[in-house]
């Protein structure tokens, strides 16, 4: 891609007694679009040229003013501000648009280097909730994100299938459950028990040591717990494939806590060889203590395992499998002293990749009524969110008269589509209240807009017709076509930052401002005019928008309708 600032700096490094690399780094894109493109400080220059900055500004903007690069230059105290010429830059930027076609936005900045990225990982036999969805649809998009920019991304789903919970499950089947009605309708009907278990634990607080034995005897293999919890995982599953067949997310491996059972032996062992491990109270912990941290349990004294030393074992097997080179967990920030515990303990025992873990937090999501609680059944379904989303954007598209292709599978990607692009617009780490009114709000910055705003340009482009389009830039120097050409060249770098700050919300609101300047450009300028060059002209840069806002929305996690 055409790098305007090396381009710049080439020109300077002809004028200047300063390094190619130095004077890249020191150029300034101004905040004040009047001031300017690019800028350059001169304060550096005045020991080396024996002059005062305003001086040198002054002796720099002359000799570069000529170049046909720029517009304009000119000093502005200790700055040299330069204007970029807008028929070359709009040349140049769309030209690189226009050739990487939909692959508009990827690179090869991380090509041939392994990445996991854990994300979504439900518990099994609990309910796939609006909780879930931050994780799911953030994990999703960094997949999407780090793809993009060369990664060879491994995505896992680490399923909550093992840990105390399924001795309580197990339990409360036995008491009070039948197969019959868990065949039916499998997560409820496991959530009820789940429910019922507790209520009645707190009357007798005897079921609680049922439900350890019962799980240690999971952990033992014995074979009628074994197939009970490996019902309850299958019949979970099909559950949870559907709200990911609606959200169009697949995963390369399910391997969950149980998957680690039998290697971690091997992983208490050698923490035991490296004098990690300490008794306390008849439990093995690991005393983090001494670095600021609480002690990690890591045995429980009934010999049963714990949900960190599953976590150990996945990330050693996980750096032998794929040699990673971040291992990338979406997990809310409640479990911020997990992860910080986790770091530490594999850094003790001697592995250098520790610091290649890489805790990504996002805040909780609560109801209006509350935190949610799968203990005493106050959750609300993923999925009923979802169809919820589907019907009422397929009521607004009937009683609006939307042309579309198929009423059903618009509303599908519209209302999905609005669900996700809520959930990835707000910066990750805050927590909030949901609210189905905000949630199914259509107007204003939200994914409806870009995906109408896509639909749209599709639309332009269809009554077109036949006409190949060409960039000239001459009829794309107007304010609103340069400033949208502005951005559309932006947005490879705002890919990738979006992935290495962990951020999608970076290229939410990137790709709104793309939608919004397309939309003053569609209001500003008669596209299909009777000039044909000119037409043409303005269709490349229909085009070039359309394909920037499908990748966007494609990065997203959110499909882009053709007609709406």
């Amino acid at each position: 891609m055409v790098n305007f600032k090396l381009e710049i700096a080439q020109i300077l490094d002809k004028v200047l007694p300063l390094e190619l690399e130095e004077i890249s780094g020191m150029i300034e894109i101004p905040q004040d679009k009047k001031m300017g493109d690019y800028a350059f400080p001169c304060f550096k220059l005045a020991k080396l040229m024996r002059k005062a900055p305003n001086l040198i500004a002054q002796d720099v903007a002359a000799a570069i003013a000529e170049n046909s690069i720029f517009q304009e230059v000119k000093p502005v105290n200790a700055y040299v501000n330069m204007f970029v010429s807008k028929e070359y830059f709009v040349t140049e930027a769309l030209k690189e648009v226009t050739e990487a076609g939909e692959k508009y936005g990827r690179s090869s900045y991380g090509e041939g280097k392994p990445i996991i990225v854990e994300y979504s990982s439900p518990n099994i036999a609990k309910p796939f909730h609006i909780g879930h969805i931050r994780s799911t649809v953030i994990g999703n998009s960094l997949y999407k994100l780090y793809d993009a920019i060369g990664y060879d991304v491994i995505r896992i789903n680490h399923l909550g299938d093992y840990g105390t919970q399924f001795g309580k499950m197990i339990v409360a089947y036995r008491k009070w459950g039948n197969a019959e009605d868990v065949n039916r309708e499998p997560i409820k009907t496991l959530l009820s028990y789940y429910t019922k278990f507790h209520e009645e634990a707190e009357k007798d607080p005897a079921l609680d040591d049922e439900a350890r034995n019962t799980f240690v005897k999971l952990e033992k293999g014995e074979k009628e717990e074994v197939e009970l919890w490996k019902w309850f995982r299958e019949e979970s599953l099909k559950e949870f494939n559907r709200v990911y067949g609606m959200l169009d997310i697949t995963f390369d491996s399910y391997n969950g806590e149980s998957f680690y059972s039998d290697k971690m032996p091997a992983i208490i062992a050698e923490m035991k060889d490296k004098n990690l491990l300490v008794e306390s109270r008849g439990a093995q912990i690991v005393d983090l203590e001494p670095y600021g941290l609480t002690p990690a349990p890591i045995v429980k004294s009934d010999g049963s395992s714990l949900y960190i030393t599953r976590d150990i074992s996945a990330a050693k097997y996980r750096k032998d499998t794929y040699n990673f080179e971040k291992c990338i967990y979406v997990v809310a920030s409640q479990q911020n002293l997990h992860f910080q515990q986790l770091k530490k303990i594999v850094e003790l025992m001697g592995y250098e990749w520790a610091k290649d873990i890489v805790h990504v937090p996002f805040g909780l999501v609560s109801l209006a009524e509350g935190t949610m609680s799968t203990r005493k059944g106050r959750v609300v379904f993923l999925e009923d969110v979802l169809n919820h989303a589907i019907e009422k954007t397929r009521e607004i598209i009937i009683e609006k008269g939307v042309n579309t292709d198929s009423v059903d599978e618009t509303a599908k990607m519209v209302g999905i589509g609005a669900v996700v692009f809520n959930e990835l617009s707000n910066n990750r780490i805050k927590d909030y209240v949901f609210n189905w009114d905000k949630v199914l709000d259509f107007n204003g910055e939200t994914g409806p807009y870009v995906q109408y705003t896509y639909a749209r340009c599709k639309s332009i482009l269809r009554n077109a017709g036949d006409i190949v389009p060409e960039t000239c830039a001459e009829y794309l120097t107007g304010d609103s076509a340069y400033e949208l050409t502005k951005l559309l060249y932006g947005y490879p770098e705002t890919v990738k930052d979006a992935a290495l700050k962990y951020e999608p919300s970076i290229l939410t609101r990137y790709i709104v401002d793309i939608a919004e300047a397309f939309n003053k450009f569609y209001h500003d300028e008669h596209i299909l005019v009777d000039n044909e060059a000119e037409k043409k002209a303005k269709l490349s840069l229909v085009v070039a928008t359309m394909n920037t806002l499908k990748s966007g929305l494609n990065l997203l996690g959110i499909k882009a309708p053709e007609r709406m």
